[in-house]
């Protein structure tokens, strides 16, 4: 039997899933008008927040992205935009 705390069964103190999310100040925001599709931001982002298809769309999924700001500062085109979490600019 598994529980939603826990990655491992029950009764295993291993390793607990945590919602990197939840840490977020800043929230990272994609401008499509200067994206080149690349791919840099997928490759450095480090909980897997950016997600592509087979056409190289990428796009950023809130549910695990920490707002650490690592894919804005390592993208060439500056296409990313750090941006306050409820707020703009």
């Amino acid at each position: 039997m598994y529980d939603r705390k826990h990655i491992t069964p029950i009764g295993d103190d291993g390793i607990y899933t945590l919602d990197t999310a939840s840490w977020r100040v800043f929230r990272p925001v994609m401008n499509k008008s200067k994206c080149l599709e690349c791919g840099i931001c997928l490759s450095y982002c480090p909980v897997n927040a950016i997600i592509g298809n087979e056409n190289k769309t990428y796009l950023i999924t809130y549910t695990h992205c920490k707002g650490c700001g690592i894919c804005a500062a390592e993208c060439p085109h500056k296409a990313i935009d750090m941006i306050p979490e409820g707020g703009t600019k």
